[in-house]
């Protein structure tokens, strides 16, 4: 399983990427930013592929999302560039701030990645932002009936809530964005969390399905997509999915 096949993309060596990238570059929208450009495409199923390219028209990289129909309001304190393309990137944020204090009064710190980052040239921060989120499933993925089942099933002897959120991503490096190193924090995070939505989809361009869900978690809603291998049971409104997931962000105000 990959973030590509989570929606629809069941690529499984390097030249099933290429194959990728030669057949949705047909389809994609351009989009200039000073360090290049971004080549998006886009499904009617929501997945999209931003493929980037450098200002001497080299493709140097790419990313997937999907675009879903989450909205969950947070505090960003800090942009994070990545070494694997210049026009790789995401924030630092906290979920759910309230009051001034934006880097300390929120439910938690996490960390997303975004697909167009260099459309986002924030120079400020603080910054109280609408985000669209979504969540890629990894092996770990589950789905249980409802809350006791989750209850259930929970082995360890810490317990986690049926809405809860970790940002593992941030685990031994510092709670705050002054504290860690931001060049070594992974766009990833460990929830629970209750499905309010959920669709079978149909990526067109290749054919797969996935599946999508609009979850309620700690600290707003998130979009999931997961491979529909990972979905082993039939999912219901009130269902609670949990795992190990990949976060990838779009700004919206």
């Amino acid at each position: 399983m990959s973030n590509l096949s989570d929606i629809g993309f069941p690529v499984q060596s390097e030249q099933d990427v290429n194959v990728l990238i030669t057949e949705t570059i047909k389809f994609v929208e351009s989009i200039k930013c000073p360090q290049g450009f971004y080549l998006r495409f886009a499904d009617v199923s929501g997945a999209e592929i931003y493929l980037q390219g450098d200002n001497e028209q080299a493709l140097i990289g790419f990313n997937p999302h999907f675009a879903g129909m989450s909205r969950r309001t947070v505090g960003l304190t800090a942009a994070i560039e990545r070494d694997s393309s210049q026009l790789d990137g995401g924030f630092h944020a906290w979920a759910n701030p309230c009051g001034e204090d934006v880097e300390i009064s929120g439910e938690y710190p996490f960390v997303f990645d975004v697909p167009d980052f260099r459309l986002n040239e924030i120079t400020s921060f603080p910054q109280i932002c609408e985000i669209q989120l979504t969540a890629f499933a990894s092996n770990d993925f589950e789905i249980f009936v409802d809350e006791k089942e989750y209850d259930d099933n929970q082995d360890d002897e810490l317990k986690y809530a049926s809405k809860s959120f970790i940002p593992v991503g941030l685990f031994a490096l510092g709670a705050t964005s002054e504290e860690i190193d931001l060049s070594v924090v992974r766009p990833v995070g460990k929830f629970a969390g209750e499905i309010k939505k959920f669709e079978v989809k149909t990526n067109e361009l290749s054919g797969e399905k996935f599946y999508w869900f609009l979850v309620e978690t700690l600290g707003g809603e998130v979009d999931v997509v997961a491979d529909a291998k990972l979905v082993t049971i039939q999912p219901g409104i009130g269902g609670i999915v949990s795992g190990q997931f990949w976060l990838s962000g779009k700004l919206l105000n």
